[in-house]
């Protein structure tokens, strides 16, 4: 069994999901509960790199945390957070261990459903890049992203009220307007929740779409690659 590392804290709320669904899988599957260091960052540090578009700050502060990690014991790692995967690549290549992508292992869950056409909610961050689209290219899939008012709203509210434990109805169903809008006007067939905090707040499919939790898929395959199953 392989120690697990997590680069946490970009939200906290979804960091502490990362670690019941792990501590969750392997009850459920009574094997040994695993070996878990998380090195829990500051989201805001995250998010005033992201705005002023500093890239290479943000690969070598991440590296920096994958290489705490390595020296802490962990034997391979995981950014529990979707925008940061902005610069995966290239933290990857940096890496000293072996790295488990969010964006990669949705890719492959998506294709495995035969989806075609995935709409994608998450920062203003993720829903402006095209790291998304990168990936899921090579299996045919398309990436539809909402509107330019509909990723400022999405964005001010992962931040404002849904990264900070806030759950309002109100919000849920203005969310699933705009996904109801996509489903009509773009046909999309799927919903990727591109954030790790949108899982909170939109807890099942809607609409007759599944909705693609990312922290959920990328909590799967950390315990498979865990116990050495990938």
């Amino acid at each position: 069994m392989k120690r697990i590392g997590i680069i946490g804290g970009l939200g906290p709320e979804s960091t502490i999901d990362y670690y019941k669904g792990i501590i969750n899988i392997f009850r459920q599957r009574d094997l040994a509960a695993p070996e878990i260091i998380i090195y829990s960052a500051d989201v805001n540090r995250l998010l005033e790199l992201a705005e002023a578009r500093e890239w290479n700050k943000l690969v070598e502060w991440l590296v920096e945390m994958v290489n705490a990690l390595h020296n802490a014991g962990a034997e391979f790692a995981v950014i529990g957070s979707n925008t940061p995967h902005i610069v995966f690549d290239k933290v990857k290549s940096m890496s000293p261990l072996p790295m488990l992508s969010i964006v990669d292992e949705t890719c492959k869950r998506a294709s495995n459903m035969k989806l075609k056409k995935l709409g994608l909610m998450g920062t203003k961050f993720t829903m402006e890049s095209d790291f998304f689209q990168k990936a899921f290219h090579d299996a045919s899939i398309s990436i539809i992203v909402p509107m330019k008012d509909e990723q400022q709203f999405i964005h001010n509210k992962i931040i404002s009220e849904i990264a900070l434990g806030i759950i309002k109805n109100s919000t849920r169903q203005e969310l699933l307007s705009v996904v109801k809008r996509m489903i009509d006007e773009d046909s999309i067939d799927g919903l990727i929740l591109g954030c790790t905090e949108l899982p909170l707040i939109l807890e099942k499919d809607e609409y007759g779409i599944p909705f693609l939790k990312t922290t959920a898929i990328h909590i799967d395959s950390i315990v498979d690659y865990c116990i050495g199953k990938n």
